[in-house]
């Protein structure tokens, strides 16, 4: 290539540049500090950007985001959310459009994106089962029901994608969880673990993809399945899990997706108690239990894994408790306001979003000096997703 065609090519570059400045354009982004926030009450979520710590944009019609999660585009720059109407929405993090939105169900609970970001998948409740869709076109791909016993068909819960192309779930009416190899999305090959345990009602996998662990709202304990040796089944692990000296009231079940692994421990949200258990991820055995304020909802590490963030249940929603990973101790407890439901750390974990659903705010705290950095209107709020997620299993 002649130096003269080099030069013309730049040239031609800087022209369309100024041309758009000149219209008025917005300049070029990239969506690697963005985030979507849940407005459940509204059907709406709003776009924020975590460099500044300032509100984008705010995009409508998304249906009843009552339990709504978000999954990305490999890229980042689409969001898949899920509604509990059953509503598939695709969001442009960078334009702020609904660019598609289809109802693939009555009452759907949740979603993962596939391992080559081709494929998302939405677990239902009614009428149960597992639906999977171009993540381009959102176009029906694959029917998985969930089907057991005579004839029967199940809620699906803990829906997550796992490496090697392949989506894993459990069957709360079932008591079963199943693989799905999704390499030929039209001819799904699933493979039916049974007999886990009653009534799973949440599932995590761990970050490095290869542990899926079922938490068991009908009885105690919890079910793993390692998805690298699929041959060995599932194992029931923590057997105590659940039980308590005195049992509280169960106002909101943990969610295990917000479990905490740092280092070689898990920090589990107890069922029913005011403890976070600290779990040795060698053995799967408990190593310790921490006193909290509450029943915990999310127990989240950042990033690093040195501090472990905890918000709870009503009545004790108002407070965020803050543990180090390493003495196990609680460090700092914070009222951010009434209706905590979610937090989520920057992709390096220097700042923490938390949603404060009854003062209609989203509030960023500095991790390292656990001062409030900003405030932000949002209306509803509940949860708080990054685009960093789109890199990570799981989420």
């Amino acid at each position: 290539m002649s130096l003269a065609h080099d030069t013309g090519h730049t040239l031609a570059a800087l022209c369309l540049l100024c041309a758009a400045v000149i219209a008025g354009a917005d300049p070029l982004r990239g969506s690697g500090d963005l985030a979507l926030v849940v407005e459940r009450a509204s059907g709406s979520v709003q776009i924020v950007e975590t460099s500044g710590n300032t509100s984008l944009c705010r995009v409508e019609g998304l249906g009843d985001l009552s339990h709504a999660s978000a999954v990305f585009s490999r890229d980042q720059r689409y969001a898949f959310v899920f509604g509990r109407d059953g509503g598939l929405s695709k969001v442009d993090m960078l334009t702020c459009r609904l660019v598609a939105r289809t109802v693939q169900a009555g009452n759907s609970i949740g979603g993962a994106i596939s391992q080559d970001g081709r494929l998302v998948a939405v677990s239902n409740y009614e009428p149960g089962g597992v639906r999977v869709f171009a993540a381009d076109t959102l176009k029906p791909v694959a029917d998985i029901p969930a089907t057991y016993g005579d004839g029967q068909t199940s809620k699906v819960i803990g829906l997550v994608d796992a490496p090697g192309q392949r989506f894993v779930f459990s069957l709360w009416d079932a008591g079963e969880t199943w693989v799905a190899d999704m390499r030929d999305p039209a001819h799904p090959v699933v493979t039916r673990f049974t007999g886990i345990g009653r009534n799973p009602y949440d599932a995590l996998i761990t970050p490095d993809g290869r542990y899926y662990i079922a938490g068991l709202f009908g009885e105690d304990g919890m079910a793993l399945l390692d998805l690298w040796n699929l041959d060995a089944g599932v194992k029931r692990i923590l057997p105590d899990y659940g039980k308590g000296e005195q049992k509280l009231p169960v106002y909101k079940m943990p969610h295990l997706e917000g479990w905490a692994i740092a280092g070689r421990r898990a920090f589990v949200p107890a069922v029913g108690r005011h403890e976070v258990l600290v779990i040795d991820t060698d053995t799967w055995q408990l190593a310790g239990k921490i006193p909290v304020h509450g029943q915990p909802v999310f127990v989240m590490a950042r990033p690093d894994g040195r501090q472990v963030w905890v918000n709870f249940a009503v009545p004790d929603n108002d407070t965020v408790q803050v543990i180090d990973s390493q003495t196990l101790e609680l460090v700092k407890t914070l009222k951010p306001g009434p209706g905590v439901l979610h937090m989520e750390f920057e992709p390096r974990g220097e700042e923490v979003w938390i949603s404060v659903r009854d003062r209609d705010q989203l509030q960023v705290y500095d991790t390292a000096t656990l001062e409030k950095r900003a405030t932000l209107p949002a209306k509803k709020p509940s949860g708080i997703f990054t685009t960093a997620r789109a890199q990570r299993i799981g989420l």
